[in-house]
């Protein structure tokens, strides 16, 4: 993906991310990142519940769908870009942009919408510093 581009990208994958069911956000983050990886940035101790949200057996609430949608955004730009393996190493990796927290951490912490923007720009960043 060339820098240019990258404007065009990330609108593409916020819509997908607002406009997307939450049972097919849970599905691509279990698919790219491992079930572990989605319950923990949705602030969840049992993983089973993101298989049962990947299926549409159940929606989360509003705060786990929160940062389900905001983890989908940094995932699939970062899948996109460099593959999963490099995906699920940035979200647990200590990162400057952050504070040398780890995006994940901030995730799973997150109350509000202003939690998780550092970590979209920090993903973006990643990936522009790239070219």
């Amino acid at each position: 993906m060339a820098t240019l581009e990258l404007p065009k990208v990330t609108e593409r994958i916020e819509l997908d991310s607002t406009r997307g069911a939450i049972s097919e956000i849970a599905a691509y983050l279990q698919g790219h990142l491992g079930q572990r990886v989605t319950a923990y940035l949705a602030g969840l101790t049992d993983p089973k519940m993101v298989g049962q949200w990947a299926a549409g057996k159940v929606h989360p609430r509003d705060l786990p769908s929160l940062r389900l949608r905001h983890a989908y955004q940094a995932a699939r730009l970062l899948v996109e870009e460099f593959g999963d393996e490099t995906a699920r190493a940035w979200f647990f990796g200590t990162n400057t942009q952050l504070d040398d927290e780890a995006p994940a951490y901030l995730l799973r912490r997150a109350q509000t919408p202003e939690d998780v923007r550092p970590v979209l720009r920090a993903a973006r960043r990643f990936v522009e510093v790239t070219y």
